[in-house]
């Protein structure tokens, strides 16, 4: 089963609030998850992605689609990494979350990732 386990925050607040060292110490500690999780053949893809403040949403304006800064939601957190992982069943895919959170201590999401569109 592939789930998405996904990371939420802001670069620079994170810059700001936990400082370089820790950061430092954060990539790291993925480095090292990405290395675990291919070495058991459980990683399928992962990525970090740009500062939300770094973001464009279109949207519908008038008929038009209008691209505009800035990440989909009001918000001061948004998507900044993830993982897709291929493992025996959603528990594995909650224990790989669990090791992230005890270290950023911020919350992560796993979302099963669908082979097909739901039954209607």
């Amino acid at each position: 089963m592939k789930y998405m386990i996904m990371t939420f925050g802001s670069a620079e607040a994170g810059l700001a609030a936990m400082g370089k060292e820790w950061m430092l110490e954060m990539i790291q500690f993925m480095r090292n998850l990405d290395k675990d999780l291919t070495k058991s053949g459980e990683l399928v893809s992962n990525e970090g992605l740009a500062d939300g403040s770094q973001a464009k949403t279109v949207r519908i304006k008038n008929g038009i689609p209008v691209p505009t800064d800035g990440p989909f939601a009001e918000a001061k957190e948004s998507l900044v990494g993830y993982w897709i992982v291929d493992v025996q069943n959603e528990a594995r895919a909650i224990e790989i979350a669990s090791k992230i959170v005890a270290f950023v201590k911020q919350p992560i999401e796993v979302r099963q990732v669908m082979d097909a569109p739901p039954e209607l």
